[in-house]
């Protein structure tokens, strides 16, 4: 299942986020592509607050993972940015990825070996505010995500 949604602006696509959040299950993972400042980490924060994540969001870069406990259940960020070489992987993310929460991986390329059913959300800058949010799977418990998420808009 594929489909597309413009979004206007930051505000707008946290909304998106919080809403697609609602829809999401114990263990799911979110692959988030898109160039420097298309949005991904703005959309992470719309799934956190989703979540009742209490902590500020924010770009775990020099991290690679940063956990958040204090919502409804936990939240997982990564950006995989820093692991473009293909080396250094083997540094636990799998022990999140598809866990007891929900994870947002940033930068989803660089660590592809380790994600194989996922929600991929391709975020596109349009100009300075709009972006293009395609959402895809085809794994089945995604589409129902996607199927709940649609009928939220």
């Amino acid at each position: 299942m594929e489909f597309v949604l413009i979004s206007q602006n930051e505000e707008e696509t946290q909304k998106l986020a919080f809403l697609l959040g609602k829809t999401l299950f114990k263990g799911a993972t979110i692959a988030l592509n898109g160039s420097l400042g298309a949005g991904k980490t703005q959309f992470a924060k719309g799934i956190a607050k989703s979540l009742d994540v209490k902590e500020e969001i924010s770009s775990p870069t020099f991290n690679i993972l940063k956990c958040y406990f204090s919502g409804s259940m936990p939240f997982y960020h990564i950006d995989a940015y820093r692991l473009e070489d293909g080396n250094n992987i083997d540094i636990g993310l799998e022990e999140v990825i598809n866990g007891d929460g929900i994870t947002v991986v940033e930068w989803p390329n660089f660590i592809a070996s380790l994600l194989e059913n996922v929600l991929k959300i391709d975020i596109e800058i349009l100009d300075d505010n709009t972006r293009k949010l395609t959402f895809s799977s085809n794994d089945k418990e995604y589409e129902k995500v996607l199927s709940s998420f649609k009928e939220e808009l």
